[in-house]
C-alpha cells in the first residue's frame, strides 16, 4: 500500500472530500517525512510548521463543514524560495536576501492558497535561479533522493528533491534555462514549463524576464493538470500574461493519443546523448507508436542557434538585474554565481540584438515544424544526475559540461516560449532517472499533457526513491 506521503494530489483529493482523511493527519506524514530525511536531501529552506499546521486545521474544519474548495483543498505543498509570500521570507537561495520578508504574494501563491493549499515551506534552489546543479554556498546542496552523492539538478532542485521523496505532495519551480525539467528528470518526477505568457511572474524573483516560466512539479501528469488550472490564466499585474481562456486540462487527459502526429528531431537533440538515455526514449516513443501515435522524422537546423542565443540572453537580462548590487556588494554572491553575473556584463548591445534575432529564426524553425507534427519528443537532459562537485562528465567519449549540456536541450523552449513537459521513462542501470520531453504548439499544453498522460497510464512508473 502507498504511503500517504507518496500519494498524488489526484489520489488524495477524493480521500479528502469524502472525508476519510484529514488535512491534519495528510500534513503529519509530510512533516514526520522531513524529520526523516531532509537532514540528507536539504530540500527545504525555511518550514512553516506551526502556519502550516493551522492552515491544515481550517482546511479540516472547511471540508467537514461541506465547503469543498476542489482537488488542492488541504494539500500540502512547499513552494521554491523566490515566490513572493507574505510575512514568510523569500531568500532566492541568496546571502543577499537571507533577511527578506514580502509584505505581498505572489499571484500564483495567492491563487494556491485561495484553492486551500496547505504551505509547508520554501524550498532549497541555486541562488538566484542562476545554476544548474542546486549546488548552494549560502543554504547549503541539494541531495538527490536516489543516490544522496548526485545533484538534484536546478534551478528547482529542492523541490524536484522534495516531491520525488515525499517531503511535499507538489511544487512550484521556474524555468529559464531547464529549471523546471531538469531537476524534474533528474529526480524522477514530472515537471511542465507552460507556454510564455501562460502563467503569471508576478512577485517572483526574476533571473531573466524574457526566458522565465512559472510551473508545476508533481509526482503524476494528472497533478500537472490539476494544478496548472489554478495557477494558469490572465494577471493584470504581469503585463506578459495572455488573455486566454484556461482550457479544463483534466478533461483532456485520458482521450488517448490515436492519429497525433510526433515528430521526432533527427537533429540536435540525440546528438551527443548518453547511450542509455537514447535508449530509453527511443523505447519510450516507440510505445507511444503502439498506443496510435504516427511517428514523423524532423530536422529542425536552426536549432544550432540555440545555445548562443540562450547564453547572451540570460547572462545579459540576469545581470541587468543584480547591476547594482554586483557593483556596490558583488562578495555577496557566491562564487558561481558572481562569475555569470560579471560575464553578462561584458556582452554587448550588438550581441543582445543578434540573440533576440536568432531567437526569432529558432521560432520559425519550429513553426515551420509544428505544421507537421502535433508535439515533439526528445530528452530532457542527455545525461543521468553527476555527483555533486563532477564539473565534467563523459558521454561516447567526449568530455562535457553537465551543466552545459542541460541547458543545451531545454533552452529551445526557453527561447521561443514553447511549452515543454518532462517525463520519467525508467532508471539507468546506475538507478538514475531517466526522463523524455514533450514539447508542443504555443498554448497547446492540453495535448503535450495528453500524450503524458497516455504514456504514464500504460507504463505506470511512480518512481520511489527511499522507502
Amino acid at each position: 500500500m502507498t504511503a500517504l506521503y507518496y500519494k498524488t494530489i489526484a489520489e488524495l483529493a477524493p480521500l479528502l472530500e469524502k472525508k476519510e482523511l484529514s488535512p491534519v493527519e495528510l500534513l503529519q506524514s509530510i512533516f514526520s517525512r522531513i524529520d526523516d530525511l531532509d537532514s540528507k536531501l536539504n530540500s527545504y529552506i525555511t518550514l512553516l510548521r506551526d502556519e502550516a499546521l493551522e492552515s491544515a486545521k481550517k482546511a479540516e474544519t472547511e471540508i467537514m463543514a461541506g465547503h469543498y474548495k476542489g482537488q488542492l483543498h488541504g494539500i500540502p505543498i512547499g513552494l521554491k524560495d523566490l515566490f513572493y509570500t507574505k510575512g514568510i521570507r523569500t531568500t532566492a537561495g541568496s546571502a543577499i536576501l537571507k533577511d527578506f520578508v514580502p509584505q505581498y504574494n505572489a499571484t500564483v501563491v495567492e491563487r494556491l492558497l485561495g484553492a486551500g493549499v496547505v504551505l509547508t515551506g520554501k524550498l532549497n534552489m541555486h541562488e538566484y535561479a542562476f545554476g544548474a546543479t542546486n549546488e548552494n554556498s549560502h543554504f547549503g546542496d541539494a541531495h538527490n533522493p536516489w543516490n544522496f552523492d548526485h545533484i538534484t539538478g536546478g534551478s528547482s532542485g529542492g523541490s524536484a528533491a522534495a516531491v520525488a521523496a515525499g517531503l511535499s505532495v507538489a511544487s512550484l519551480g521556474s524555468d529559464t534555462g531547464g529549471s523546471i525539467r531538469t531537476p524534474s528528470a533528474l529526480c524522477g518526477v514530472v515537471g511542465l514549463k507552460p507556454t510564455f505568457g501562460r502563467v503569471s511572474k508576478y512577485g517572483v524573483v526574476p533571473l531573466a524576464w524574457s526566458l522565465d516560466h512559472i510551473g508545476p512539479i508533481a509526482r503524476g501528469v494528472e497533478d500537472i493538470a490539476i494544478i496548472l488550472e489554478e495557477i494558469a490564466g490572465y494577471d493584470p499585474k504581469d503585463p506578459t500574461t495572455k488573455n486566454k481562456p484556461v482550457e479544463s486540462y483534466r478533461s483532456e487527459l485520458f482521450k488517448g493519443i490515436d492519429g497525433l502526429k510526433i515528430g521526432v528531431p533527427m537533429n540536435y537533440y540525440f546528438d551527443d546523448t548518453h547511450p542509455e538515455v537514447e535508449t530509453m526514449v527511443r523505447t519510450a516513443i516507440q510505445a507511444l507508436q503502439s498506443l496510435g501515435g504516427e511517428i514523423v522524422e524532423v530536422t529542425i537546423p536552426e536549432l544550432a542557434l540555440s545555445m548562443f542565443a540562450e547564453i547572451v540572453t540570460i547572462s545579459s537580462e540576469a545581470s541587468a538585474y543584480h547591476h547594482e548590487t554586483l557593483v556596490t556588494n558583488a562578495v555577496a554572491y557566491g562564487d558561481d554565481v558572481r562569475l555569470l553575473l560579471e560575464g553578462g556584463e561584458l556582452f554587448s548591445a550588438v550581441q543582445y540584438v543578434k540573440a533576440q534575432q536568432a531567437r526569432r529564426v529558432i521560432q520559425e524553425g519550429f513553426k515551420r515544424t509544428f505544421q507537421q507534427v502535433d508535439v515533439l519528443i526528445a530528452p530532457t537532459v542527455p545525461i543521468m544526475a553527476p555527483r555533486i562537485g563532477e564539473r565534467q562528465v563523459e558521454v561516447n567519449g567526449k568530455f562535457k559540461d553537465p551543466v552545459m549540456e542541460f541547458v543545451r536541450l531545454a533552452a529551445p523552449c526557453n527561447l521561443t516560449g514553447l511549452p515543454s513537459v518532462s517525463v520519467p521513462v525508467g532508471l539507468s542501470s546506475s538507478r538514475l532517472p531517466v526522463a523524455m520531453q514533450i514539447i508542443g504548439k504555443p498554448f497547446d499544453e492540453s495535448t503535450i499533457l495528453r500524450v503524458a498522460a497516455a504514456y504514464e497510464k500504460e507504463f505506470p512508473l511512480n518512481l520511489m526513491p527511499i522507502e
